[in-house]
């Protein structure tokens, strides 16, 4: 007696076409990852007087000092631009990353696992 609702020699058309689709598009992701990985976003703070670079890994790779930045009797004040502008920096980052995600998930908001 056949058994109904099975497949029978392995998986139907669709399922293959499907299966290439998902192992295409984890390509494309794992690819758009890396590339995420080396972007660099800078972002200024006190009207350029400080820039912080940043990778998508979320890595300072490189800190700007105009020289009017550097009063040594007001070291808070370049502690509060260095932080400001890696914080901006880093929000760039993480635009850039959900930016990336949205385009590879068609904006379904994630795939919901």
């Amino acid at each position: 007696m056949a058994r109904r609702g099975g497949f029978q020699g392995g998986m139907p058309g669709n399922m293959n076409n499907l299966m290439k689709q998902a192992q295409r598009m984890q390509r494309q992701m794992e690819e758009s990852q890396k590339e995420l990985e080396t972007a660099e976003f800078t972002a200024a703070a006190g009207g350029g007087a400080v820039e912080v670079t940043v990778t998508g890994k979320k890595e300072i790779t490189k800190v700007k000092l105009a020289p009017e930045a550097v009063d040594p009797d007001d070291v808070e004040m370049l502690e509060d631009l260095i932080m400001a502008a890696a914080n901006e920096a880093l929000r760039k980052a993480d635009e850039a990353a959900a930016a990336n995600m949205a385009k590879m998930t068609g904006g379904m908001g994630g795939l919901g696992f």
